[in-house]
């Protein structure tokens, strides 16, 4: 009984003050108790002014909770193209390029998808290596995607060390990046590796001279394809890696095929 009565103390003393404080209650992400919903909102209004879709001609098509609890996964369309973005709980971060994989997955070698290399045009590609080259990789570049310009260099340590391999990079401008397009149209009038290292650099690039629509087709061929973040780097045996690959794991793809 003694015991009881303590206890019953005790809650009135510590526990009724804990109950108050609404700071206690006010954890962001995993902090939440039951739904995250019940604590966290985002309308689309408020995201469209969080992402300035006015400015970019963009609309919010869908809002969500990410695979991680205390993000919210963020559907945008523009000029007709939908993309995924990530903005946290608190509203004060913005996360492009997003890829979640499930702990219980870590360690599995998923199959990667495969394509049919004959369906890639790439007479009007920028070439870096020898053309002549056996091994051909088509890798999918965005100028503005920071993780192509990481790849390019690592491109090119591979090239300093390998004649065998030829990247052919096909410009495809992600509608997240509203300079892109531009940017790639310039790239591709000028056909060169230059041009492409420049964008990379961030340095100024001419005005597209050209009536190319060679920009236009890879966006509509990277859609056909299943091709929707860059970089995308399609092996000489056809298969889709997504995404950004340091030098010595490219080359391990390159070399062993599936």
């Amino acid at each position: 009984m003694a015991i009881k009565k303590l206890l019953l103390i005790s809650a009135l003393l510590f526990g009724a003050p804990a109950l108050a404080a609404s700071p206690a209650l006010a954890f962001e992400g995993p902090g939440c108790m039951g739904e995250c919903t019940d604590c966290h909102s985002l309308s689309r209004e408020e995201a469209g002014k969080l992402l300035k879709v006015e400015r970019f001609k963009a609309e919010i098509k869908d809002i969500r909770i990410s695979p991680v609890k205390g993000i919210w996964e963020v559907e945008v369309e523009q000029s007709g193209k939908s993309f995924p973005i990530y903005i946290d709980f608190a509203k004060q971060y913005l996360m492009e390029g997003v890829r979640f994989t499930a702990l219980e997955q870590l360690g599995e070698s998923a199959p990667l998808q495969k394509i049919d290399t004959g369906r890639i045009p790439l007479d009007k590609a920028v070439v870096m290596g020898n053309p002549k080259a056996s091994k051909k990789v088509i890798v999918f570049d965005d100028p503005d995607c920071p993780y192509c310009a990481k790849l390019h260099q690592e491109i090119k340590k591979i090239l300093e060390k390998r004649k065998d391999i030829a990247f052919y990079i096909k410009l495809f401008p992600l509608a997240m990046h509203p300079e892109a397009y531009e940017k790639s149209r310039s790239i591709v009038c000028a056909g060169t590796a230059k041009a492409l290292e420049d964008a990379f650099a961030g340095k100024e690039l001419a005005p597209a001279k050209c009536d190319s629509k060679e920009v236009d087709a890879n966006i509509s061929l990277a859609e056909e394809l299943g091709i929707k973040g860059t970089p995308g780097i399609i092996l000489p045996d056809g298969r889709l890696v997504p995404g950004y690959l340091p030098e010595e794991a490219l080359l391990g793809l390159i070399d062993n095929p599936q």
